[in-house]
């Protein structure tokens, strides 16, 4: 809330108060009703200069003074209040938000990501890259202003209060990724988004090892340490760096890059389901290699043979460009690759 919408709400109340205390002093004074009262109220107030009602005794008379001295500096803060809202463009930011949280309330199956750091924005730049919807919950209000500015769905305030992962849309959201520098606010979020979405994915970030295993009980699916990550990464191009740069390649990098998927059997329409790998010919139609399968039991199969037979509880794990992957999704009827 800025500072000159506190002052117009400030100024509000205080026209509300004149009101009404003008409106009970007539009534115990002059004895009007509550409709004389509040219109003898507002004309003497508003100085239009209208008859009384009736004739004021002399009560009544020094009452109206000094209500008339008493509204003076109310008038003229709540003048100055709507003045300094509108001149500052307060009004139009208010209907923008308003008009963000239409759009956030009208998104389903996005991710939220909580806290716009280093690890937070190359997070939503992955995902972004990678055609998913993003909702972003930042404190720091320039950092907002920014990041509106650019298009990105942000929400001002505290990823911990239950209200701003409400308001991002938690009960729609496909995932929530929390990464805040804070171990504690991180376990907080965690423990809210569970308690609210039994079923939610959630990834949170840990800046200490004694931290992992609070944050997997709490209900976070992963838990990622960025210092513990980057060093193994860091000793891995010196032991292994062509296998190092062969990954990268294939990771999220962009629209023309190869990309690695997942696939889930249950998305296939019925006609697929039990089919083979060699009946649906994927690789042969469009170029996907399917380099591996995770079955219901958890067990990874690399490089399935391709009498391997589908099922619904099935993960397949898909090799190939963008491109590729849209036209797989075309061919077996996803609308958009899946997380």
């Amino acid at each position: 809330m800025t500072p000159s919408f506190k002052r117009l709400q400030i100024a509000a109340a205080l026209l509300g108060g004149v009101l009404c205390f003008g409106s009970l002093g007539y009534v115990w004074i002059e004895g009007y009703s509550a409709l004389e009262a509040i219109y003898m109220t507002v004309i003497t107030v508003s100085t239009v200069g209208f008859r009384e009602v009736r004739s004021l005794s002399d009560g009544g008379m020094l009452f109206t003074a000094v209500l008339i001295v008493s509204s003076i500096g109310t008038f003229t803060f709540a003048a100055s209040a709507v003045t300094q809202f509108f001149l500052e463009g307060d009004y139009r930011e208010r209907i923008r938000l308003k008009r963000i949280q239409r759009i956030m309330n009208e998104m389903d199956n996005h991710i939220i990501v909580c806290g716009y750091g280093r690890v937070g924005e190359k997070a939503t730049q992955e995902l972004q890259d990678h055609d998913r919807e993003v909702v972003i919950i930042e404190s720091n209000i320039e950092l907002v202003r920014k990041l509106r500015d650019s298009g990105v769905h942000v929400l001002e305030g505290d990823a911990t209060e239950d209200e701003n992962l409400l308001n991002a849309g938690l009960d729609r959201a496909r995932a929530l990724i929390t990464t805040l520098p804070d171990d504690a606010q991180n376990l907080y979020v965690v423990l809210a988004a569970k308690e609210r979405r039994k079923d939610l994915l959630i990834i949170s970030r840990a800046s200490n090892a004694n931290a992992v295993s609070k944050l997997k009980v709490a209900g976070a699916q992963n838990v990622i340490m960025p210092d513990q990550v980057g060093g193994a990464h860091m000793a891995s191009l010196v032991a292994i760096p062509d296998v190092m740069e062969f990954l990268d390649h294939i990771r999220i990098q962009g629209a023309d890059e190869v990309n690695l998927e997942e696939i889930e059997v249950r998305q296939l329409p019925d006609r697929l389901q039990s089919m083979t790998l060699a009946e649906i010919d994927a690789r042969n139609r469009i170029g996907v290699n399917v380099i591996g399968l995770r079955k219901a039991s958890g067990e990874m199969v690399i490089n399935p043979p391709k009498n391997t037979e589908l099922r619904a509880s099935m993960k397949l794990f898909v090799l190939g460009t963008a491109d590729q992957i849209r036209q797989l999704n075309e061919f077996v009827g996803i609308q958009s690759p899946s997380l």
